[in-house]
C-alpha cells in the first residue's frame, strides 16, 4: 500500500495536478511556464521546499541550511 499525502492542487495553467510543497519557481520549471505567467496558484505554495505550506513557517524559524 502507498500513501501521497503532499499537497496538491488543480493548475489551469498547465491542465494539471501540481505539488505545492514545492516552491513556485520549482514548479514553474517542473511544468514548463515561460517567465512572466501569471500563477493561479500564487501564494499557495510553500516557501521551503519539500514541507507543507502550513509548516512551513516554523520550519524555517527552527531549521536553517548552512
Amino acid at each position: 500500500m502507498c500513501f501521497f499525502d503532499s499537497p496538491v492542487a488543480p493548475c489551469e495553467k498547465v491542465h494539471e495536478m501540481v505539488l505545492l510543497d514545492e516552491t513556485q519557481q520549482e514548479c514553474a520549471y517542473e511544468h514548463d511556464c515561460p517567465p512572466g505567467r501569471e500563477c493561479p496558484l500564487a501564494g499557495r505554495f510553500t516557501e521551503v521546499s519539500g514541507i507543507d505550506p502550513e509548516h512551513a513557517e516554523q520550519f524555517a524559524t527552527t531549521h536553517h541550511a548552512p
